[in-house]
């Protein structure tokens, strides 16, 4: 089998280095190439780059790493984003805030060095992620944060909150009672999706508490603008306790089961977002109704809604993310939620291709009509991560498979045994309990143009953004963003 990987070298040079491994005689259709692990940082083990101190309500550590596969974004070369959900709350300590705590929103900057593995290895890879760095997300206006009087706890707001910096955190009485769900000005934050701008000086992120969509400054981490969805997304009726806000609402979004997805296309114009379970009007209405996601096309230069399409689960509990193939064609990753930190057996991870060029708009029909107004969706999996990983030569039990899998990324372009590989990442939220739900793992699957059938794989260019640095280091790097693009060629030798 021969391997080319395009990697990322010092002065942001790209090359290719070629070998032959023995094994396998032709490239296998989606395949695992390698999978990789990160436990810690130069902080220390469990820690971020945050530079935060002290511990949070609960005990833990302000600077602790976990949860970083909610969402995963590829920045060019070998650096992508991830981004962490609301923060540890699989820790029980008050049910009142659902044991949510003020874990300060933030994304990770990581390098995923892939290095070819010698012949006979069961992965022709081995990954190695290092964290680079860790952004807070803040608004430079005033937020709104719980008291905490109610719910016997003290305030919640951050102690290194500035006059210029209000951070968003996961703590769930963050907000204002008298208004809806979409209100831009409360403080609690859920992030579960996280793509790239085109020219990679900012970024998007989805949460599960408004929904909101925000759009933050890379390098800063400030937010920059909101996005404002339909009303039908946001419930009126505001509760700490998700339980309890979902019994109090007949419409709007599930609780802690908003936006889970987030794509950009190719071009960079437009944001595709996807619930994670159907709406509360939708399930109240039951039948194949309550397997009905909403999901809408947002065009960025305007911030306007353009359309809302109906997605059907086929035997996932949810969708957790969404990437783009092209400019209408995507990969949906649609889970249940056993195996490792569910104490069982994972059953459903598993990633469809849908098509939203002929699909039927779908903002005034409710969910039993939405039904067969449907994008279209391939009828088998793309990709079955959990047979992959279980089956020869990976062998991966199925209750060591992350009940959680939740990020999807394209990366750079791989070449085993003289074929290209597009790459898809993958990663695992592990509700910061790697003790019971295992590390933050990443998964790196190959798969060719003859895989995607009639699809045309057009992926987003990202260009590199170089840190300040002297002229003549930014004249390399202006080299180095020009080589940096998806479809790097390989030298072969």
């Amino acid at each position: 089998m021969r391997l080319s990987i395009v990697r990322k070298f010092p002065k942001y040079l790209v090359f290719a280095a070629c070998l032959w491994l023995i094994g396998a005689s032709e490239s296998k259709a989606a395949s695992l190439l390698a999978t990789g692990t990160l436990t810690g940082s130069k902080s220390g083990v469990n820690a971020d780059l945050s530079g935060l101190t002290g511990n949070l309500e609960n005990g833990l550590p302000k600077n602790i790493l976990g949860g970083l596969g909610s969402g995963l974004t590829w920045a060019g070369g070998n650096t992508f984003l991830a981004i962490p959900d609301r923060g540890p709350n699989a820790t029980p300590y008050n049910s009142q805030v659902d044991d949510t705590v003020s874990f300060i929103s933030r994304f990770h900057t990581i390098s995923m060095e892939l290095t070819p593995n010698a012949p006979g290895s069961a992965q022709p890879f081995s990954l190695i992620p290092t964290l680079a760095k860790t952004t807070l997300l803040y608004s430079s206006t005033p937020l709104t944060y719980g008291t905490g009087s109610n719910v016997s706890l003290g305030s919640g707001a951050p102690s290194v909150n500035t006059p210029s910096k209000f951070y968003f955190t996961g703590r769930s009485d963050n907000y204002d009672p008298s208004k809806n769900s979409g209100n831009p000005n409360d403080a609690r934050f859920d992030p579960e999706g996280i793509r790239l701008s085109n020219d990679g000086t900012s970024v998007f992120v989805s949460d599960e508490y408004g929904p909101y969509i925000y759009q933050f400054n890379r390098s800063t981490g400030e937010r920059i603008r909101t996005f404002t969805l339909p009303d039908k997304f946001y419930v009126k009726n505001l509760s700490s306790v998700g339980s309890t806000e979902i019994k109090n609402n007949t419409s709007g979004r599930t609780a802690n089961k908003g936006v889970e997805a987030l794509a950009i296309t190719p071009d960079g114009k437009t944001l595709v977002a996807m619930v994670q379970a159907s709406l509360i009007q939708d399930a109240n209405a039951g039948g194949k109704s309550a397997k009905v996601l909403r999901m809408v096309t947002i065009d960025i230069a305007t911030g306007a809604t353009t359309h809302e399409y109906a997605y059907n689960l086929t035997t996932g509990s949810g969708v957790s993310d969404i990437v783009a193939l092209n400019d209408h064609e995507f990969l949906v990753d649609e889970r249940d939620g056993k195996g490792l930190g569910d104490g069982s057996s994972a059953a459903i991870k598993q990633v469809f291709k849908i098509d939203i060029s002929n699909a039927s708009d779908v903002s005034n029909l409710t969910g039993a009509q939405a039904v067969n107004k449907a994008v279209t969706k391939s009828a088998q999996p793309f990709l079955d991560i959990v047979n992959i990983l279980n089956s020869a030569p990976n062998n991966i039990p199925k209750n060591q498979i992350p009940s959680k899998i939740e990020g999807l990324a394209i990366g750079q372009d791989v070449i085993v045994n003289g074929v290209v590989n597009h790459t898809l990442w993958v990663a695992n939220d592990n509700d910061f309990v790697p003790e019971t739900a295992g590390p933050n793992r990443f998964y790196v699957f190959g798969f060719t143009d003859a895989d995607l059938g009639n699809s045309t794989f057009a992926p987003q260019n990202v260009s590199t953004v170089p840190e300040p640095t002297a002229s003549a280091e930014l004249l390399m790097l202006g080299l180095g963003a020009f080589l940096l693009k998806r479809q790097s060629r390989a030298i072969k030798k």
